[in-house]
């Protein structure tokens, strides 16, 4: 088996962890979603291995996750995933790996689903000792409840105003609906908040999530004005370290292809796992 210089090798059987812990993320976020609102027709619909998830309208939540590596998805999952989601005026988003069954994604296109984009999955190992450089003026520490609102208006004000190096997303969400999604996914077991400050005033925050020895960089966002002087890469510098102590042996992060986000982990050793292809069917 060919591994690269970390010996870090990308085989199904490592895609599989990780998407396994990608849907019960989903999972776990679109539950919250339903705690939140019990008029919200929040579904959770297990399908070939995979999740169905729709956690409301315009959701980041809304797609179709973790399948091609759990055994054949029978027509009748699919026809009962669309019916689901057409009853909810929503588009069909199925995101697979290129570590998945390949004819997964033939029978997809056949019923009309469209390539509309890919996302990199970028993987590092971690052991125990990792320590956390952090740039000249910034401080980070894990948010507690006093301080989640403040935090929350931090990261989706940085979403609010993306970076545009790289190929560009094909999504597009409100702020309420990434407000909604991120206070969902903060409720997912060993989810953990961090906010940095730039000399003493609040700058970026971000999000990790520990799941069966894997650590999920589930998102960072710095305000406009404090870009490019090192929050982000103190934000993620900071996250691995307390996932190596949190006994944590691998990082994952997906980005878009070509981002600064990318190129931000890559410095720090990140390599290309798997791409997921984005295949969408129409409302």
């Amino acid at each position: 088996m060919a591994q690269n210089a970390s010996g870090l090798f990308a085989d199904v059987e490592l895609a599989a962890r990780i998407e396994r812990a990608e849907r019960t993320l989903i999972e776990e976020g679109a539950l919250a979603a339903a705690r939140r609102d019990a008029h919200e027709r929040v579904l959770v619909l297990p399908v070939g291995g995979g999740l169905a998830v729709w956690a409301g309208t315009g959701s980041p939540l809304n797609k179709v996750v973790g399948l091609g590596f759990g055994g054949r998805v029978e027509d009748r999952e699919l026809d009962a995933v669309e019916a689901e989601l057409a009853e909810r005026d929503t588009p069909v988003q199925f995101e697979i790996s290129t570590l998945a069954d390949p004819a997964l994604v033939e029978r997809l296109t056949r019923r009309g689903y469209v390539l509309r984009g890919f996302e990199n999955v970028l993987g590092l190992r971690l052991a125990a000792g990792r320590e956390a450089p952090l740039a000249k003026g910034v401080a980070i520490h894990d948010v507690g409840p006093r301080e989640f609102e403040a935090w929350l208006d931090v990261v989706v004000d940085g979403f609010a105003t993306p970076d545009t190096q790289g190929v560009a997303s094909h999504e597009e969400f409100t702020r309420s609906a990434v407000e909604r999604a991120m206070r969902d996914l903060t409720s997912a077991s060993g989810f953990v908040c961090s906010l940095a400050s730039l000399d003493g005033a609040p700058a970026g925050g971000a999000s990790l999530r520990r799941s069966e020895g894997l650590a999920q960089l589930c998102g960072a966002a710095t305000l406009p004005g404090f870009r490019r002087r090192g929050v982000q890469a103190s934000l993620l510098s900071a996250r691995l370290a307390s996932a190596a102590g949190a006994g944590c042996d691998l990082a994952v992060v997906t980005t878009q292809p070509g981002s600064k986000s990318q190129e931000n982990v890559q410095r720090l050793g990140f390599e290309l796992l798997y791409a997921r292809a984005v295949l969408v069917r129409p409302a």
